[in-house]
């Protein structure tokens, strides 16, 4: 139950028919996508990995999905080495070192001041597109 809680997960659960004990289908069919990331993460915290690889962790959520996820991967990340493949910047924002990657090759390395500094980078490219979707 630890895990879950830290997952976010452990409410959901809960207020399932049987609790912990429910069959939720093959591949979690019974389960929102958010709740399969947060079981997930709930399996990685129990694994204790010293390196974690995220490969679009929140990509097909909802805002409030992601603000769930997001926050437990916060927790996971915590100690660990993090490699997060992501297009939605908001992932990776608060990263100790960003890599920027086009056609296999790397373009930019960098925090996300340091690259959002300067206008015609990628990154900071990137960035104001996604600012002006939003």
């Amino acid at each position: 139950m630890k895990a879950a809680r830290a997952a976010n997960a452990h409410g959901f659960i809960s207020r399932m028919p049987e609790g912990y004990n429910t069959q939720v289908g093959e591949q979690g069919a019974q389960l929102s996508g958010g709740q399969k990331q947060r079981i997930a993460i709930a399996r990685a915290i129990l694994k204790d990995p010293s390196i974690l690889l995220l490969d679009e962790a929140t990509s097909a959520l909802d805002s409030a999905s992601e603000k769930l996820v997001q926050e437990s991967l916060n927790r996971l990340m915590e100690g660990r080495t993090t490699i997060i493949v992501a297009h939605r910047l908001s992932t990776i924002r608060d990263a100790n070192m960003i890599a920027v990657l086009r056609d296999g090759k790397l373009r930019e390395i960098g925090r996300h001041d340091d690259l959002t500094r300067q206008p015609q980078s990628e990154y900071s490219q990137l960035v104001q597109l996604q600012q002006e979707k939003s």
